[in-house]
Order: C-alpha cells, then structure tokens, then sequence
C-alpha cells in the first residue's frame, strides 16, 4: 500500500477486554472508506457482520483465504492479514493483534503490514503492550495510546473438571484432547460446545451458540478462542500449559497464557483463570503475577520476509526471499510452507527448465500461495501446487474445470464421523481458495456458490456429529431443572404413556406407574426419577381424582388362575 507518511498512526496497545476492536470499528465506520486486517477468518467474519450491521451489506466486503463478499460497491473490507489488498486505496486501515509478528509461522506477514498497510486518513495499529517499542521503533511516526483491562483477571487455582464452575472454557491444544475433555464433561453436566481453528465459521458459530444459549454450560476450545471471539466467559481452565507449535513441544510464553486467561470476564464483569486436571508443573508464582497484572516481557523482535521479490529467474526469486532484514528489531522468516514448496519444486526438471521465464516464474510462486489446509506437508502439498502450475503455465493459463469438479464430488458426502467430516471441509477449503481465484478457475462465481454450499452442508454435518457426540440434551437439561425448585419447563404425556420433559423424553407412565425410559445409561436413572417426582405431581393428582370421581368407566377387575383378583384402570394395574 502507498505510504501516507503525513497522515495519523495511533498504536492502540493493552491486554485482552480493554475494546481495541470496538474502538477499530468506531474508528472505521466513522470514515467513508477503510479495511482491517485479522489474525483469524473466524474474528474477520464475526466483524464482519458487526460492519454490515452498522453500514448494510451493499458497503461491506469479507476477503479471506475461502471467502470472499465483494459487493460492487462496497466501501468497508474486513479480512484476513493474509487477504488484506495492500494495494487498496482507503480513508482507515487497522491492523489487528500486531504482537503476531513475532510468529514463527506468519509473522512476515503482520510485519509487513505494520510496515507498509496505510491508510489515507488514518492508520490504527491493535495488539499487545509487549509490541511497544518495537512500534517505536519500526513506526517512529505512530503515537501510542495504552488502554487498560475493562475488568480484573485473577487466578483460580487448580480444579477438577467435575467441579469446573458453569460458563468456563477449557483450553487444550490438540483435537485429541479436545475430544477427551468433551466426552467426560458430557458425562458430568450434560455436554460441551467445541472451538477450534479448524471449524467453518458456520460450524464455530452453531457451537457458540449452544454456549451461549445455556444448552450447554462449558466450553472446550483450542488456542484459537484467544484471538479476540468475543465469549460470555467468566473463567478459563488450562487443560495444558504446554502446545506443539509446528516445530517442537513447548510451554506456553507468559503472553500466550494472558492472551487465552483474558478471555475470561466480559466488559465490566470480572473472569477468572485456572488450570484442570493438571498435574505438578501448573503456573508458576511469577507467571500468575505477571497475568494478573497484565506486565510481561516486551517483545525483541519481529519476523521478516521481503514482500516484494523479482521474478526474473527462479534463482533471484530465491535470493530475493531469502535476502535478510535491513534493521536489527527485525529477524529472518523461518521458513514457511510456501517457500518449502517453492524449494520443493525447483528440484523438478520441467520447473528448473522455465526458470528464466519470468512470468512462470511469477505464477509459481502465485501457486504456491495455496495454503496447506489439510496439513499434509511441502512434500505431498507440493504436487498439488505443481499441478496447478502446470495449467497455469500452458493453454489458457486455467486449471482444468473437469478435474476441480471431480474433486469437489468427491468430497460431497455428509456421512461419517467428526474426523472425516472434518477432514473433508479442511479439503473443501483448499477449493474455496482455488474459487476465490478468478485468474485461476473460469466461471468463479459458479464454483465459489458450489464450494461454499458444500462447505456449508459439511458444516451443518460435523455440528450435528459434534452436538450427538459431546451434548447429552436430556442430561443437561435434568441437571439444570434439578437446581431449580419452582422450575414450569413443560411437560406432555402422550397417547402412549411417553413423558417427555421440554420435549426429552425421560420414561413412560401406564396408570399411576412410571418407568425410566429404557434407553436412559444407569447412571442417569436417578436424575429421571427425580425428574419424574417434581413433574408428575400434577398429572398423578390429576388421575387420582378422576379414578376417585368413577365417572369414566374405567375400573375393572382382572383376575388370573392362581392369583388375587386385581383392579384395573384403563386396563393398567392399580391395587390388588
């Protein structure tokens, strides 16, 4: 983007829950044009439909990897910092969780905007007070404002998951033991919602929703809830203080834990943070202190990685990409998956032979842009690239619509379990990429409509898939009724005898008896007879007294050899 070198830059800088984002979308929306950069197509999409809210769809765009909404018109974007146009000419450009330039894995990116991303009128850079002096540093121009925490973040201790108070989040920092945390809380209060990275944002937001209706009382998310989704949490529980991070298994840095611990409390209400079913080795003294007090270690330097590399031989691109730093807050890039790709294949023959071409060159390292959805690494990730290379590269420079449809029927099944659903939307992405590319793929449009509504429908598959696996609706709802003595939920006996409570059903009723519903696990057998205590009076009374009246004819006597007669009442035992 052109540099506004007169214009404003105000470096918003504080903790989690001091409004940075609001006051970005205040700043925004108060301008006739502008666009914000986001760590994750989650937040970019929950602000998103903040912007369309205040401004109408017509104005509002959402670019990311997957997705794009580009109104003719539209005057507002919010995207990915991956998406973000840095050619776009705007009034505001803002740019979220810079701290992240610091990531081994895309902090060149939020580099490069923090370094380059300006907006015509005004300029709001967002993040961590750790960014501090490198901010004074790289954007001597910017004036720094520091926001204090809206509310007081203090430690918990250690819990059992058993004795979790309602409204928390877990965080864990595999899928693995995202699953395991989940199917023990179903067992213990009924269910959890589950976040992670990896969800659709439809699949992400049908879960929070359950969370947030109180369907169900917990939350188990990965590290992904830490980047600013807004969750009404009052406390969080760390299931682990120790993440892989791509490279090797390590504990989390102090910021790492206060961005995640300060999802916890909400505008003015005060959150708490702990840990769960750890065992030695939870936070240490100096870490809670730090936490609490929002005071942690400044960051020494951010990752960098030239933004603009020449395509005149594969040999300078290279170079180019490898070139280092020219200031010394500013370090290397490791190496990323687009340039493991990139090195990948320039060992191909066919690759190595158009290298002095510039503009296959240049198409290549387009290509390579493809992001690894499924995380199947440079190796095999490679050979897709190279096959889109390839039809880049010859003919009319498009890839083959015949060969990105049988993909896209491939993966169209919604049957199968949460691993394979979600193995099949993270391949699905990979085409909603290619779709959004309309220099890549003919008809875009047609092909964008198809991938999303198959991203859609997966979507819908694996909540159903998480909501049958982790949420015992019945259970749920039984523990919270049981809490509540003056509880109305209704009740309805059916034609059958069928009691349901809320529309779960607990058990039948024949005459004056009732039993648990036969499917019900053993261990739920009190909780329904409970149930059935509180819910049944009415009804039990009810039937006494029409027994009492005798008005409807119902009594008989049933009597079998070898046995006392017995009174019948619409043919169901009742005394002998």
């Amino acid at each position: 983007m052109t540099s506004f070198s007169s214009t404003p830059v105000k470096a918003v800088l504080g903790p989690t829950n001091t409004g940075k984002t609001h006051l970005a979308v205040e700043r925004l929306t108060a301008h006739a044009s502008g666009m914000i950069g986001f760590p994750l197509r989650l937040l970019a999409r929950e602000v998103y439909d903040r912007v369309v809210a205040i401004k109408g769809a017509a104005e509002v765009a959402l670019v990311t990897g997957e997705e794009r909404i580009m109104p003719p018109g539209a005057r507002y974007l919010l995207g990915t910092m991956e998406a973000l146009p840095v050619d776009r000419d705007v009034a505001f450009v803002g740019i979220d969780e810079v701290q992240l330039g610091a990531d081994p894995e895309r902090g060149h990116v939020f580099t490069d905007r923090l370094l380059r991303a300006r907006g015509r009128e005004e300029t709001m850079i967002l993040g961590s007070a750790t960014t501090r002096g490198l901010v004074r540093s790289l954007v001597p121009e910017a004036e720094i404002v520091t926001r204090p925490r809206f509310s007081t973040l203090s430690y918990a201790g250690p819990s059992k998951l058993s004795r979790l108070p309602k409204r928390s989040a877990i965080v864990a920092f595999s899928a693995e033991e995202v699953y395991a945390i989940a199917e023990m809380l179903r067992r213990f209060s009924g269910g959890a919602a589950v976040v992670m990275g990896a969800l659709s944002p439809k699949t992400r937001n049908a879960q929070v929703a359950m969370f947030e209706a109180g369907e169900v009382d917990y939350l188990v998310a990965t590290d992904a809830i830490g980047m600013g989704l807004n969750l009404d949490v009052q406390h969080v529980a760390f299931a682990s203080l120790q993440k892989f991070d791509g490279r090797r298994l390590r504990r989390l840095t102090i910021s790492e834990m206060a961005q995640i611990a300060g999802r916890a409390g909400r505008h003015q209400q005060d959150g708490s943070f702990g840990t769960v079913g750890l065992p030695q080795g939870g936070f240490t003294p100096e870490e809670i202190l730090a936490i609490e007090g929002h005071h942690f270690p400044p960051l020494a330097s951010l990752f960098w990685r030239n933004p603009t590399p020449r395509y005149d031989t594969l040999d300078v691109l290279l170079a180019d990409l490898a070139q280092p730093p020219g200031q010394p807050t500013l370090r290397p890039a490791p190496e990323a998956v687009d340039i493991a790709v990139l090195k990948h294949l320039a060992g191909d023959m066919e690759v190595r032979m158009r290298g002095n071409e510039p503009e296959a060159v240049a198409r290549l390292w387009d290509v390579c842009g493809l992001p690894d959805f499924e995380q199947l690494g440079a190796e095999h990730h490679s050979r897709t690239v190279l096959r889109l290379w390839h039809w880049r590269t010859s003919g009319d420079g498009m890839i083959d619509p015949d060969w990105f449809a049988k993909r896209l029927a491939r993966l169209d099944d919604t049957d199968g379990d949460i691993d394979q659903l979600a193995s099949r939307i993270a391949a699905v992405r990979t085409l909603c990429f290619i779709a959004q590319r309309g220099d890549w793929i003919a008809g875009g449009a047609g092909w964008t409509e198809r991938t999303q509504d198959l991203e859609s429908r997966l979507s819908d598959a694996l909540h159903a898939a998480l909501a049958q696996r982790f949420v015992d609706r019945r259970l749920a709802l039984l523990i919270r009724d049981a809490g509540q003595r003056h509880a109305s939920l209704p009740v309805a006996v059916a034609v059958d005898g069928t009691v349901a409570v809320d529309g779960e059903p607990i058990g039948t009723l024949k005459g004056f008896s009732f039993k648990v519903d036969a499917r019900a696990r053993a261990s739920d057998h009190r909780l329904l007879l409970a149930a059935a205590e509180k819910h049944l009076r009415s009804e039990l009374a009810r039937r006494a007294a029409t027994l009492a009246a005798g008005e409807d004819n119902a009594l008989s006597l049933v009597s079998e050899a070898g046995t006392a007669p017995r009174l019948a009442w619409h043919g169901h035992v009742v005394a002998t």
